[in-house]
Order: structure tokens, then C-alpha cells, then sequence
């Protein structure tokens, strides 16, 4: 099971930089998008799906906003669209797909760089998702949970921890409800197969078109699996030389 989780920042305009040429070179048996800003019938996916991938949409009610995609060449044995939790569900966060006994979670973790209210809402959707996910793995022990987590959680993971300490996705409360997060039993399939990796990131701001040339940059997607996944998980990279947005593929392969 190769998978891609990958925040395109607007699948038109990742189509527009490239992106189908990209699956066209077979990277990934489930590609996991988000951030899509668009429903399935705003665009012709019919050249998607002639590669071979079944595509499954959760999109927002706004235009244009937020949004999640699975592309799988795997056929699911279940879909699940949102987590029958309200203001997440309109906004388009979170889609799962069983396959056998492993549930994918494809999850786009609000940013709360807007303001505070935003900032409020995303530690509220973090406790709402955790019990969510604790619930879940009752009956399904073998998750997995790829997305834009919108965290970076060590200093190893942020080009400037200093100048960020006081940025939202680096902020002291979000790292600690990573921290919590990882001491249940999750594991971060990057780091744990790339420990001393330094420099990887996968997002660089818009805001300056020179960092990402000098990589300046976040980790802040992450694939991660339930602690009876772990000896299963063979591979773990990121991919930042493909450019069809701000964030770039990360990419994990589990037996």
C-alpha cells in the first residue's frame, strides 16, 4: 500500500502546474488530497480516473474553501464522508476509506493563522478529532491518519523556531497536543524511519518567493499509523522537487 497525502492548495490550479502529468508517473497506489477547493463536478476528472484511481470527494459547503480527496487504485471496502461532527463536516475536513482491516483517514486540520477566532476553533477541532480517532480505534486498531496536520512539532521540524515560536502551527499548545497525540501510541512514519533528518520540510509560504529555493520551511504533513501498524511501515519520504503547490507530497509505504 503506497500512499501520498498531499495539501495542492486548489486542484485546478495543481492541474494547471501539472499535477496529472505527475500521476501519470504512478506514484502512489492512494493519493490523499487536501485543501482540493473545488467539488467533483467543477472539474473534468475523467483523465484521473483513465489512470486507474477511483476518486472520492468530501467538499466544503463554501466555494472554493478547504476540501478532501482520496484517489485510490485500491478499491475500499467502505466510505465515510466527514465525522458526524457539524462546523468540521461543512467545512469538508475529513474523509476515511477502509481497506481490509487498515481505515485511512485523510484529515485537513483547520490553520488558525486568520486570527483568533480561527486559532480557538482549530484547538477545539483538535480535541473533537483526537476523541474521534479514540473512539474509532476501538473498532479499527490499524488507522492511519494522513493529512495537512497544519502543526510543525519540534524545532527539528521549522526552519526558524525562534522567529515562529509566537506563529500559529508552531504555537506551545499545538506542539503539546502533538506531543499527546504521539504518546498515544501513534507514530509518525517520517521521523521514525528518518530520525535525524534535518531540513525536510513540506510547506514554505507564498508570502516570499525565495524560501522555498532556499528551503525555509515546515513540516506540518505527516502520515501517521497505530502503534499495530508500525513494524508495517517499509518507507517514509517527502518529495519537495514536486512544485504544484505550497506544500509539496509526502509519501509512506505499509505492508
Amino acid at each position: 500500500m503506497r500512499i501520498i497525502s498531499y495539501n495542492v492548495n486548489g486542484i485546478r490550479s495543481a492541474i494547471k502546474k501539472g499535477f496529472i502529468d505527475w500521476l501519470k508517473t504512478n506514484p502512489a497506489d492512494i493519493i490523499c488530497l487536501q485543501e482540493t477547493k473545488a467539488t467533483k463536478e467543477d472539474l473534468d476528472y475523467a483523465g484521473i480516473e483513465a489512470l486507474g484511481y477511483q476518486t472520492y470527494w468530501f467538499s466544503a459547503q463554501k466555494k472554493g474553501y478547504s476540501g478532501v480527496a482520496i484517489f485510490t487504485k485500491i478499491k475500499p471496502d467502505h466510505i465515510e464522508y466527514g465525522h458526524a461532527i457539524e462546523q468540521s463536516d461543512f467545512e469538508g475536513r475529513v474523509i476515511r476509506a477502509d481497506f481490509g482491516d487498515i481505515t485511512l483517514i485523510n484529515a485537513y486540520y483547520p490553520s488558525g493563522t486568520s486570527g483568533d477566532e480561527r486559532q480557538t476553533y482549530k484547538y477545539q477541532w483538535l480535541d473533537e478529532f483526537f476523541e474521534y480517532l479514540q473512539q474509532l480505534r476501538k473498532k479499527r486498531p490499524k488507522l492511519i491518519v494522513v493529512g495537512d496536520y497544519n502543526i510543525a512539532h519540534t524545532e527539528v521540524d521549522i526552519h526558524d523556531p525562534k522567529g515562529n515560536k509566537k506563529s500559529s502551527g508552531f504555537l506551545p499548545e499545538e506542539r503539546e497536543w502533538m506531543t499527546k497525540f504521539l504518546q498515544n501510541e501513534w507514530i509518525d512514519t517520517f521521523r521514525e524511519l528518518n530520525p535525524t533528518a534535518i531540513g525536510a520540510y513540506s510547506w514554505w509560504s507564498q508570502r516570499f518567493p525565495t524560501v522555498r529555493l532556499q528551503n525555509k520551511g515546515w513540516r506540518i504533513d505527516y502520515i501517521c499509523v497505530t502503534k499495530p501498524l508500525k513494524a508495517q511501515v517499509k518507507a517514509a519520504c517527502i518529495y519537495p522537487d514536486v512544485k504544484h503547490s505550497d506544500h509539496c507530497p509526502i509519501y509512506a509505504e505499509i505492508s
